[in-house]
């Protein structure tokens, strides 16, 4: 079985970029939290028994747990890791009170709250920046070099030697920026800003849409113009161009995600591409086989979606305390005890729902279940 081949690497590589990247998410909250007060119980990386763990002199327990898919960080006052408001608040002495973070101003819980998707983004910029100072950044001039055959840049009337400067008033400074818009949008009609001997002009091309299959097996319909760069090379940045630059590609990191999710919910981009721990691992191995640089990159990568994910606003998910929050400022008072329970009930159940979807991909993607199924057959 192909899926079986550097199953150990993976799974090595697939825990130490999981943990870091929790760790990054979690240590947010308890960070915010502890800037405004408030006790915290437990930060674990991973759920269910603790494999090992130590206090420090605040009295927070810090732990590993055997089930390594993700984190928490338990505050006082919090019945959960989903920090569900726990029965005995009602009943907290005033310096119990003090401590608790369901006790906290609206604006105090928002700023907990928020802090862990931010620190995920602050980890890639930082990540990406110091790559970008020290290896170096792949820069492509955005010129075309050829123009294939057939193609749809050719359909539109591109050159070699045209300069795209802008893709649907978006700048672009790397032939790279070209291929994440482009791909992420098959048979759409773009505009096309480009510098032809030295005079802007205007045209408009329809990426053709293509099947491809990456190495890790798995099948993404993508859009292609037919072009080809003119040349490439490694530009190693001073630290502010760096942090300028990674911002750029954080950005189209999540415009990228967003737009395959509207893709996803109009049903013009298929859901087998959504991924869940198998193949994250699988990739996690495979890229970390392909250097330090190919790892920082994939770990910034999953950094932001894994922060953008959790601002989405369902209930159990930090968005979704994130909503319940401004309702409460809205209103002036928080929700009912049964509201918010029935909405992290619906929270856990879309979650839950979402995990078995993508792992049933997995499965598919890499070909468990054929292997199964020919075992019967």
């Amino acid at each position: 079985m192909d899926f079986l081949g550097g199953f150990g690497t993976s799974v090595f590589a697939f825990i130490i970029v999981l943990s870091v990247l929790v760790f990054v998410h979690e240590f947010g909250h308890y960070y915010i939290a502890r800037r405004n007060g408030v006790r915290v119980e437990v930060f674990s990386i991973g759920f269910g028994p603790e494999l090992f763990g130590w206090y420090d002199r605040a009295g927070t327990r810090w732990k590993f747990s055997a089930l390594p898919l993700g984190g928490y960080v338990k505050m006082f006052g919090d019945a959960d890791p989903a920090s569900t408001p726990g029965s005995d608040l009602p009943a907290m002495t005033a310096e119990e009170r003090a401590v608790s973070f369901h006790h906290k101003r609206v604006g105090q819980r928002a700023a907990v709250v928020a802090a862990g998707p931010i620190a995920n983004f602050v980890f890639a910029l930082v990540a990406l920046a110091v790559l970008f100072a020290t290896a170096g950044q792949p820069f492509t001039p955005p010129e075309v070099g050829g123009v294939q055959e057939g193609s749809a840049a050719e359909a539109a009337g591109l050159l070699p030697g045209d300069r795209i400067v802008a893709i649907d008033g978006t700048g672009i400074q790397r032939f790279e920026e070209i291929r994440q818009i482009v791909s992420i949008k098959p048979d759409e009609p773009l505009r096309l800003a480009i510098v032809r001997d030295g005079a802007e002009q205007t045209l408009t091309v329809t990426p053709k849409s293509t099947e491809l299959t990456d190495r890790f097996g798995n099948v993404h319909r993508i859009g292609l113009l037919g072009i080809t760069r003119a040349g490439t090379e490694n530009v190693r940045h001073d630290p502010l161009t760096a942090t300028w630059q990674a911002g750029r590609e954080i950005v189209g990191m999540i415009t990228g995600t967003m737009t395959a999710v509207g893709q996803m919910i109009e049903g013009s981009r298929g859901t087998e591409e959504l991924g869940g721990p198998l193949r994250i691992a699988q990739m996690s191995g495979e890229v970390a086989q392909s250097g330090g640089y190919a790892l920082v990159w994939f770990m910034a990568f999953l950094s932001v979606n894994l922060g953008l994910i959790n601002l989405f606003p369902i209930p159990l998910l930090d968005g979704g305390h994130l909503l319940f929050y401004a309702i409460e400022a809205t209103r002036g008072r928080p929700l009912g005890a049964r509201a918010q329970e029935y909405g992290f009930r619906i929270g856990l159940a879309l979650v839950l729902t979402l995990m078995v979807f993508a792992t049933w991909n997995d499965l598919v993607q890499l070909r468990v279940v054929d292997f199964f199924r020919g075992l019967v057959s």
